[in-house]
């Protein structure tokens, strides 16, 4: 199975989920280290785009392609799991408690959840304590612009 992620230069390479455990996000706390997926490239640069300032045009981005284990018994489901308030903005405690416990339980190497901007689209949280974590593979890894068009 292949995900996206959209990364910055100096982090293109890192599949341990360290962004997220320095400052946490929608799906987990500070301390909890977790990787954030998109099942699309064209999500992953508007999962990106809606935390940047897009007028000064980042250019150390990169666009990768990551290959995981397929099969879906390494993957929880977790639309009809939720907390009823996980898609608000600003996100709060109970979806960030959500992925915590999904790291913690350390029974899935994934948990597929819907996209805060397109809720019909899908993010892939991925465990980088699941014991499958090791054939996570980055197979490719090129630089990305963003289109001056966004910012029109």
């Amino acid at each position: 199975m292949k995900v996206y992620r959209l990364a910055k230069r100096a982090f293109r390479d890192d599949l341990t989920g360290s962004g997220a455990e320095k400052y946490g996000g929608r799906w987990n706390n500070i301390g909890t280290s977790m990787l954030y997926t998109c099942e699309h490239r064209s999500l992953a640069v508007l999962e990106v785009a809606v935390h940047i300032q897009l007028d000064i045009m980042p250019r150390d981005y990169y666009m990768l392609e990551i290959v995981v284990p397929d099969d879906p018994d390494l993957i929880l489901n977790a639309r009809n799991r939720l907390p009823d308030d996980w898609e608000r903005f600003p996100y709060g405690q109970s979806s960030q408690s959500f992925g915590d416990d999904f790291i913690k339980a350390n029974k899935f190497l994934m948990a597929k959840v819907p996209s805060a901007i397109v809720n019909q689209e899908h993010n892939y949280l991925i465990n980088p304590f699941h014991k499958l974590a090791r054939e996570i593979k980055i197979t490719n890894s090129i630089p990305f612009v963003f289109d001056y068009r966004l910012v029109k």
